[in-house]
């Protein structure tokens, strides 16, 4: 069974906690993309490079991610707020079946307007 674990800050868990927020944020950068995502090293060193000649484009870094990688699959998401210890249970959330995209988030929820994220989704 593969677990996500995801640090949150407490504005951000409160209101998952709550219910109120259904679904967390992740930049398109280098440790999101090798954490969420599987791809051969050669392919994640050519969108690098290719990166570095167009650092503005997120079209081609999008457009790259969605040819090139496929989205690991997860059983459990589990937010944290912080970093507790493994017993600490008021500081844990873990849901079912989480589910990621790439697409824009909403600002309310932390999201830059018109900004593409790793978008995490879960199950109640």
């Amino acid at each position: 069974m593969k677990t996500l674990t995801l640090s949150l800050k407490k504005q951000w868990f409160d209101m998952i906690k709550s219910g109120e927020k259904k679904e967390e944020y992740r930049e398109q950068r280098e440790y999101w993309i090798k954490r969420l995502l599987t791809c051969s090293e050669k392919y994640l060193d050519a969108l690098w490079d290719k990166a570095s000649v167009y650092p503005n484009s997120t079209e081609i870094l999008n457009r790259d991610l969605k040819n090139l990688f496929r989205i690991k699959h997860f059983d459990t998401l589990v937010f944290t707020l912080g970093y507790p210890k493994a017993d600490d249970t008021e500081r844990r959330l873990s849901f079912k079946n989480p589910k990621i995209r790439i697409g824009t988030g909403k600002p309310e929820w932390g999201a830059e307007p018109g900004k593409n994220y790793f978008i995490i989704t879960w199950e109640e």
